[in-house]
């Protein structure tokens, strides 16, 4: 059976992810696309594609080396539909970073443009790792002003 155009798009995707082409990531969906984030308990608001675009922008500066990896990926076509299960790895200035996640996207009739994404990723790396990553990045931006931070009290 011939690859189907959603799996050759949700591909594409990730492929672009890994050069970190923003507007390639952007390009995959449709203009009314929103993303929501799970679990709820994470407290993020459903992003359109501006602002998703905004938020892509801004880590393509903090990930560095950011590359995904497919360990499952599971598609319903007749339901116009594919769950990824992803592993993400980079480099940043608070060290490696590792997290997983598992993407469920919905596309249009044609199978190229995505429509609805929802996204889980592991919340307790998050809950640990952003405010290392934060802190790193202040300190960063501090030396490079030629000042230095201090944190936590000390």
């Amino acid at each position: 059976m011939a690859e189907s155009i959603q799996r050759r798009t949700a591909l594409s995707l990730v492929e672009s992810f890994n050069r970190m082409d923003v507007s390639a990531i952007v390009g995959a969906r449709d203009p009314s696309c929103l993303r929501h984030f799970y679990p709820t308990a994470m407290g993020q608001e459903p992003q359109d594609t501006k602002t998703y675009a905004k938020s892509l922008t801004s880590l393509h500066a903090i990930f560095q080396n950011f590359t995904l990896t497919i360990d499952e990926l599971i598609e319903d076509t007749a339901n116009h539909r594919i769950c990824m299960w992803l592993s993400a790895k980079a480099d940043t200035a608070a060290g490696e970073y590792i997290n997983e996640y598992v993407w469920l996207l919905d596309f249009d009739e044609s199978g190229q443009k995505i429509i609805r994404t929802k996204e889980f990723s592991d919340s307790l790396m998050a809950r640990d790792f952003f405010p290392k990553l934060k802190e790193a990045m202040s300190k960063q931006r501090a030396k490079k002003a030629g000042g230095e931070v201090q944190t936590n009290g000390r």
